[in-house]
């Protein structure tokens, strides 16, 4: 039996040296941020509280944290000057930790929510079941078009104005575009809702300048994931640009939500910010003409993508078009992508393909050509490895200070 330590080597020569990885909910991380996650503060803790306890002040819970507080203090710094944010914590352990922390400070048990459905793409973490059900809130769904895979704004006015919900939640697993928020802001403040978006998918976007800018265009509060368009380690961030709600925040976080949040996670998050805060334009502007023509190039030679007549994208994402290709390669989505994975080419079993990583790695518009080739002969049966990791091989590490 193979030990621990030989399937990890075994894993990290085959993803990361052999393979090209389209999956929209993964990234890379930089050699430094790497390096930070494997170091000694992996072992440590902070908390600190700074008032009485048990009939005793305390400063800290724990001691020997000097230069974790102060990398925290930076990581937030960081945060709230790439989110245009007036309030931001590196703690979420997750985007779905950071969406719990969400729900809890802006809504009451009994409150209603409007979110996306989850037959629109929609997290499925907001659907009834999750953690609506968790903390006794009432869930209704947003309206949608699906022929511009977007929230229907006017029907979105009117459902907001019936249901009266305490929060209304932009963001999805399965995005393409953007959404007009103005529209939405306006209403929201005559009922008294709240708004918040999950970014989790275009928050390395969202961070470079690209596809919008939620909290400045009226979105209280923001969320998302570290580590899909965001090339940091898994974790999450929040944020917000009201200082009543970042207060109810900090009240949901140590020993309600979380007790550690993982400090070597805060301080390669915090190295990630600054790589993003450098190149996170460059690297989000490319995501995007990566993904619009990859999706041109998969339709054209032969794999079906959606809504062409919108220019398929706006984000990282692009979508294949089921119907068709059961059509014309009769294959489920799910034998899609493991066909594909048999020849090294790594795409979800749900029909998304993501450029984020493979532009990490310096991928250019001209690439795609090649790697939609490459899928396509993949499912024409022929053995392509070679080609994939012989093209996989040429790309470096990008986007940071290596």
């Amino acid at each position: 039996m193979n030990d621990v330590t030989s399937l990890v080597s075994s894993h990290n020569e085959w993803r990361l040296e052999k393979c090209i990885n389209l999956q929209p909910s993964e990234n890379v991380t930089s050699k430094e941020v790497r390096q930070i996650l494997s170091s000694d503060m992996g072992h440590r803790y902070t908390l600190p509280i700074n008032q009485e306890v048990h009939g005793s002040f305390v400063e800290n819970a724990y001691r020997g944290t000097r230069y974790i507080d102060e990398i925290e203090t930076i990581g937030e710094s960081l945060a709230r000057e790439i989110f245009s944010a007036k309030y931001a914590t590196l703690k979420p352990l997750s985007g779905h930790i950071a969406g719990m922390i969400m729900l809890l400070a802006t809504c009451k048990k009994g409150d209603r929510i409007l979110v996306i459905d989850a037959k629109h793409g929609g997290y499925d973490g907001y659907l009834q079941e999750g953690m609506p059900d968790m903390f006794g809130l009432k869930v209704d769904h947003l309206p949608f078009d699906e022929t511009k895979w977007n929230v229907d704004s006017d029907k979105a006015v009117k459902k907001i104005i019936e249901y009266r919900p305490r929060l209304i939640v932009f963001g999805a697993s399965f995005i393409l575009f953007p959404y007009e928020i103005a529209t939405i802001r306006e209403v929201a403040e005559k009922v008294g809702a709240s708004i918040g978006y999950d970014g989790s998918h275009v928050l390395g976007l969202i961070a470079g300048g690209v596809f919008q800018n939620p909290l400045k265009e009226g979105v209280d509060i923001l969320t998302g994931s570290t580590h899909k368009t965001f090339f940091g380690p898994q974790g999450g961030l929040l944020m917000c640009r009201d200082e009543e709600l970042a207060e109810r925040v900090n009240e949901n976080f140590f020993w309600r939500v979380m007790d550690n949040a993982h400090w070597n996670r805060i301080a390669a998050l915090t190295q990630a910010l600054k790589e993003v805060k450098r190149y996170g334009s460059e690297y989000a502007r490319q995501v995007v003409k990566n993904a619009k023509k990859l999706a041109a190039e998969l339709d054209q030679q032969g794999i079906p993508m959606k809504y062409p007549n919108l220019g398929y994208t706006e984000c990282h994402q692009i979508h294949v078009e089921e119907s068709g290709l059961k059509k014309l390669w009769n294959l489920t989505l799910n034998e899609f992508a493991v066909k594909l994975e048999r020849c090294d080419l790594i795409v979800d079993a749900m029909g998304r393909i993501g450029s984020n990583e493979v532009t990490r790695y310096g991928a250019s518009e001209a690439d795609m050509f090649y790697i939609a080739n490459l899928m396509i002969k993949a499912l024409r049966g022929e053995n392509v490895k070679g080609e994939v990791n012989v093209l996989r091989s040429k790309m470096k590490i990008n986007y940071c200070f290596e």
